[in-house]
C-alpha cells in the first residue's frame, strides 16, 4: 500500500524499476506514435510519478535509495521515454501534465531534465479561472491572478489548458463559469480567450470551449453543435477561428513563448480599472510587434494611453467587442497612430478606446518618417 497503490485514485501504480514494465510502458508510447501515426502523447499526472511521498502523510511512503522523496525510478523512465521517442519519432510532441515546482521538466536531459517538450501549466489556469470567475466589481482585489504567471512563464516551455477538469463533476462549462448577464458572459470569454491567445505559453482548449457551450461536457453526448444557430455561440466560434488565424500569420505572437525578450509587460498594474496591456514581440526584427490590451470591466475605457516601442501606425486586428462576435462595436476605427509620448518605459504611445469586457489586439502596421506630435503639442 506505500509503494503500490493510489489511495485517491484507487488504482494501483506502476512498478518502474522492473524492466519489464518498463518495457510494456514504452512499447504503448512507440505503438500509438508509430503505427498510429499521432502527434504526440501527454503523460497524466506526472507529479504523483516523481515524489513518492505523493498525497501521503508520513509513514505512508518509502523513501528512495538515499532515503529522499523522488521517485528516482521514475525519474529514469521518463528521460529514456522521452529520448526513445525523439530518437525514433522525430517531432512528436511529448507534454507532462505536471502540477508542482519540479525543476527541468521540459529542459534537455543533457541538463538534468526530463526531457519532455511542453508542460501544461496548471497555475496559470487556475490563477485566471478564479479571477475570470469574479463579478467584475471584485476583480481588482484578485489582479494579481492574471500577472502571477509571468514570473515564471519562461522558466518550462508551457502550454496553457483550459482542461477537462475543468469542465466536469460539476465545475460547469467555461460559458457558466462567467458571470453577469448572458451578454456579458460571452463577452467576458471572448475577451478570456483573447488574453489567453496573446499570453506566452501554446493554447489548449477541451471540447464545447470552442462555441461557448452552455453544459459542461458529457462524455456520453457530442457537443452541442446545434448551439452555433445562436449568434453569441457562432461570435466565439468566429473569434477563436480569427485569433487561430491572427496567431499563425504574426510571427510574433508564438515564435518568442519560451524567451522572456517575447513578452513585455506595459500596463500591468491598473487593478483599479482591471486593464491589462502587454507587447509580443518576435525572435526577429522584420517581425511586428502585437499590442495586446484587455478591459475586463462592463466600463468602456476611453483616451486610455498605452505605451509602444515603434512610432507608426498600430492596425486593429481583432477587437472581441466587434458587431460580428456578438460585440457593442466599440473600436478604434482599424487602428491607431503613435505619438511622439513617453509612457510605461516606451518612447511612444497611442490613445486607445478599450470596449467594455473586451481584448484588443494591434499589429505593428508601417513606421512613420516623422513622429506625430502628442495632443499637447
Amino acid at each position: 500500500m506505500r509503494e503500490g497503490f493510489h489511495q485517491d485514485w484507487n488504482t494501483f501504480i506502476y512498478n518502474l524499476g522492473r524492466n519489464e514494465v518498463r518495457g510494456f510502458l514504452l512499447a504503448n508510447a512507440l505503438h500509438w506514435l508509430e503505427t498510429y501515426h499521432i502527434d504526440g502523447l501527454r503523460v497524466d499526472a506526472v507529479a504523483s510519478m516523481l515524489y513518492r511521498d505523493y498525497s501521503r502523510e508520513p509513514g505512508e511512503w518509502v523513501p528512495n535509495i538515499y532515503g529522499g522523496r523522488e521517485n528516482l525510478e521514475s525519474i529514469e523512465f521518463l528521460r529514456h521515454l522521452n529520448c526513445i521517442v525523439a530518437e525514433r519519432v522525430p517531432g512528436a510532441v511529448m507534454i507532462a501534465e505536471e502540477s508542482t515546482a519540479w525543476p527541468g521538466v521540459t529542459h534537455d536531459i543533457e541538463e538534468g531534465g526530463l526531457g519532455f517538450s511542453f508542460k501544461w501549466n496548471m497555475g496559470w489556469m487556475h490563477d485566471t479561472l478564479r479571477y475570470i470567475s469574479q463579478d467584475p466589481i471584485y476583480r481588482s482585489h484578485h489582479h494579481g491572478q492574471m500577472t502571477f504567471g509571468l514570473l515564471y512563464a519562461f522558466s518550462e516551455h508551457f502550454v496553457l489548458p483550459l482542461s477537462h477538469d475543468e469542465v466536469v463533476h460539476g465545475k460547469g462549462s467555461m460559458l457558466g463559469k462567467m458571470p453577469g448577464d448572458r451578454w456579458q458572459q460571452f463577452a467576458n470569454l471572448r475577451s478570456y480567450y483573447g488574453f489567453m491567445w496573446g499570453h506566452p505559453g501554446k493554447k489548449l482548449l477541451f471540447m464545447g470551449g470552442e462555441i461557448g457551450q452552455l453544459q459542461e461536457w458529457n462524455e456520453n453526448e457530442q457537443v452541442t453543435w446545434e448551439a452555433l444557430s445562436d449568434p453569441f455561440h457562432l461570435g466565439v466560434q468566429r473569434w477563436l477561428g480569427d485569433l487561430n488565424r491572427l496567431y499563425r500569420q504574426q510571427p510574433s505572437l508564438h515564435s518568442g513563448d519560451c524567451d522572456s525578450a517575447g513578452f513585455n509587460w506595459l500596463v500591468g498594474d491598473d487593478r483599479n480599472n482591471s486593464v491589462f496591456a502587454f507587447c509580443r514581440n518576435g525572435v526577429e526584427e522584420s517581425m511586428p510587434p502585437v499590442l495586446v490590451v484587455s478591459n475586463f470591466t462592463p466600463v468602456p475605457r476611453h483616451n486610455y494611453r498605452v505605451g509602444v516601442p515603434r512610432v507608426g501606425h498600430w492596425r486593429e486586428a481583432l477587437n472581441s467587442d466587434a458587431e460580428c462576435y456578438g460585440g457593442s462595436n466599440l473600436g478604434n476605427n482599424g487602428g491607431v497612430q503613435a505619438q511622439y509620448e513617453p509612457h510605461h518605459g516606451q518612447a511612444f504611445s497611442v490613445e486607445l478606446t478599450v470596449p467594455p469586457l473586451a481584448t484588443v489586439l494591434f499589429v505593428y502596421d508601417e513606421p512613420m518618417s516623422e513622429p506625430a506630435l502628442s495632443p499637447n503639442g
